[in-house]
């Protein structure tokens, strides 16, 4: 974006609308609890890249379409030529992967001895019980899949910028605009709902056609450049198949950091500290001090997103 000396950015070229929409494959925004929710509030610093728009911007609350813009972010004397947007996918279910590890981590839990009597930090029931008796509802068929809320957000993404920018926006320069993806279902899809917002945004009311029979035409998969590092030599030779190149990052998951995690997660949760490792054989170690760690947090954050229940 265009920012200095106003007489060092006018500029006498029409405004071109040119938007490379690139949604990349990760994770995303997460969260559907009621905005005043405490739980909402005390969480929501800790999820990271699965922080949904509105904790991100409380401004979202009251008008998730409306556009916020930094007063001194374009000043008078600036003309926008051109938007490149590089944007994350909308809120999806965990991956089949993922599902697979909380299933594995849920029956440990599951396998505990019933009956010890043991009672939680507030004198209820403990919470390793309250885990084992949560229903895992995950399928395998959701396999990272976009779920509405991702649509939303991509949509909503959509009628913000065309309000922010409404000259790089407009109808006559709709068929400029160019979207890229990688094949990754949740990135197609979420390109989809953004031509949908802009849709919205051209034509209030109307409901959108298929994205193929737009002007601008769908997404354009390009794996190369969106997932350029399962093709990028260099990465797959020097890190990706490269058994030294994480060196540290191993050495700190089996170190006494991550084993003081380990022994804490198995206190609060009441098994035997072995059996995470014991119970998860088949893993190295340090993909059980992952499993243990970091699988609580996966399930937590899309379960927000897609149910306003919270799990224990």
């Amino acid at each position: 974006m265009l920012r200095g000396p106003p007489r060092l950015l006018k500029v006498s070229v029409a405004p071109v609308a040119a938007l490379a929409v690139a949604l990349l494959s990760s994770l995303s925004r997460c969260s559907l609890l009621e905005p005043d929710d405490p739980a909402a509030s005390a969480l929501s610093p800790y999820f990271g890249t699965k922080t949904r728009y509105e904790d991100a911007n409380p401004g979202l609350l009251p008008d998730p379409e409306a556009p916020r813009r930094d007063p001194e972010l374009l000043e008078d004397a600036c003309t926008p030529v051109q938007l490149v947007a590089l944007i994350r996918h909308g809120t999806r279910y965990p991956t089949a992967k993922q599902i697979r590890k909380l299933r594995q981590l849920h029956g440990l839990l599951q396998a505990r001895p019933s009956g010890d009597g043991r009672a939680g930090p507030a004198g209820g029931r403990d919470l390793g019980a309250a885990l084992a008796d949560w229903p895992l509802w995950y399928a395998d068929w959701m396999d990272g899949q976009l779920v509405e809320k991702g649509r939303q957000d991509m949509r909503q993404l959509a009628l913000r910028l065309a309000s922010l920018f409404p000259a790089l926006f407009s109808l006559e320069n709709y068929g400029r605009l160019h979207l890229v993806t990688s094949s990754k279902h949740r990135c197609v899809d979420s390109g989809a709902a953004f031509l949908q917002g802009l849709w919205e945004h051209y034509h209030p009311g109307l409901p959108p056609p298929d994205v193929a029979d737009m002007e601008c035409g769908p997404p354009r998969i390009n794996d190369k450049l969106m997932r350029f590092f399962d093709h990028c030599e260099k990465f797959l030779t020097e890190v990706e198949k490269n058994a030294t190149a994480l060196y540290h990052v191993e050495a700190f998951k089996t170190g006494p950091e991550m084993q003081n995690i380990l022994k804490k997660v198995a206190a609060t949760l009441q098994v035997p500290v072995n059996n995470l490792n014991a119970g998860l054989s088949q893993f190295p170690l340090q993909s059980s001090c992952s499993l243990v760690t970091r699988r609580p947090f996966f399930h937590c954050s899309p379960s927000w997103a897609t149910s306003k229940t919270r799990s224990p």
